[in-house]
């Protein structure tokens, strides 16, 4: 059970993190000033989401480490976030669509962890949920815009779209882990979140003026660290540098 535990501790922690750093990458270099901030402080409460959960799983670990060690003293194999949070950037549109995708879920998954059996599960979910609320909000309203805007913006969309959808299958993949903490009400059983998470999404795609791919294939193992694309180990050797290079240093 501790051992499943701190897994998907580690998978709501890695999935925070990587996103939040990616979302990191557009500060200064963002499309309009407003969403330049916007992005930032996204990725700022995604930080922070992660040391609850990274905090939490050192924890359960028990073997002296901290959330800063498991950010940034693990390897690539070592990671369990989704696939999807570590897709590049791309354009701004992709950007957009990947966390529109994202926090859709998040907010389901989130809203489901409230009322969980382990209390600081429950507390770290209860703290994160208005957060991620806030995200589901911009991130709706600026799909809808783009989808809905331009013959160009509308493309690139819809280009997005295509090209994120066959990661957003692995957010409902359940495997021994999500079992058992399933069994006692540690987690939800995540079959469960997904057909609110469908209606979601497709009402924001038919505003939108986009059309989700038919293919129900789904990309797996970021989050049981059987398998993550190239961008991953680019991404963590920018991200992990400093506290590699002078690991005893204070800030």
């Amino acid at each position: 059970m501790q051992g499943a535990l701190f897994d998907y501790l580690l998978r709501q922690g890695d999935t925070a993190l990587i996103l939040g750093h990616r979302l990191s990458e557009w500060c200064g270099v963002a499309p309009a000033l407003e969403e330049d901030i916007a992005m930032a402080n996204t990725a700022l409460d995604l930080i922070g989401q992660t040391q609850m959960w990274l905090g939490y799983a050192a924890e359960v670990d028990g073997q002296g480490r901290t959330a800063d060690d498991l950010a940034f003293r693990r390897d690539v194999w070592d990671f369990r976030n989704l696939l999807l949070v570590e897709q590049t950037n791309g354009d701004f549109g992709k950007t957009v669509m990947r966390q529109f995708l994202f926090d859709a879920f998040d907010v389901a998954n989130l809203t489901a962890l409230q009322g969980s059996t382990d209390p600081r599960i429950a507390e770290i979910a209860a703290k994160s949920v208005k957060e991620a609320q806030y995200h589901l909000e911009r991130s709706r309203e600026t799909v809808i815009a783009l989808g809905d805007g331009t013959a160009q913006s509308n493309a690139r969309m819809q280009a997005a779209l295509d090209l994120l959808w066959s990661f957003t299958g692995e957010m409902f993949a359940m495997d021994d882990v999500d079992h058992t903490l399933a069994q006692d009400g540690t987690v939800p059983d995540l079959a469960q979140l997904q057909p609110g998470w469908t209606r979601t999404v497709n009402a924001v795609f038919t505003e939108a003026m986009l059309t989700p791919p038919e293919s129900s294939h789904a990309q797996l193992g970021g989050k049981t660290g059987a398998r993550h694309s190239e961008h991953l180990g680019h991404m963590l050797a920018t991200m992990q540098f400093l506290p590699r290079a002078y690991p005893d240093a204070r800030w």
